[in-house]
């Protein structure tokens, strides 16, 4: 299995946006949409912050594949499915990085209603 390397965690990590793409059955990008992104140990999480029916989400889901863009790096990713016991540190990297957007704005992608629409980024 491939694994991000500590300057993309760092890059990645610390970018304020990311941008992600699902990839289409026939194997092309469909548009990059942005996003935020927290990292957590040596992980990269995304959350759908207007719950399961957000499109890239969505689509994300059902492709398994696409490609991530942030802090100067491009890599191709699956969207996995994250550990159960992960959520509060994704919670914590989401309030540490973007509370300064306001409790409304950040609520959007931390608590108990976004579990599910949590997707750990990993390199392909």
């Amino acid at each position: 299995m491939t694994t991000w390397t500590t300057e993309e965690l760092d890059r990645i990590g610390g970018a304020e946006e990311l941008q992600v793409a699902s990839r289409r059955t026939d194997g092309s990008l469909r548009p990059f949409v942005t996003i935020w992104v927290v990292r957590v140990d040596d992980e990269l999480y995304v959350r759908s912050a207007y719950g399961p029916g957000n499109p890239w989400f969505r689509r994300a889901q059902a492709s398994g594949t696409g490609r991530i863009r942030a802090g100067g790096v491009e890599r191709d990713v699956v969207f996995a499915e994250p550990p159960a016991d992960v959520h509060a540190a994704v919670d914590a990297a989401y309030h540490a990085k973007y509370d300064r957007h306001g409790p409304k704005i950040v609520g959007t992608v931390v608590g108990p209603q976004v579990v599910a629409t949590t997707l750990r980024l990993d390199p392909v």
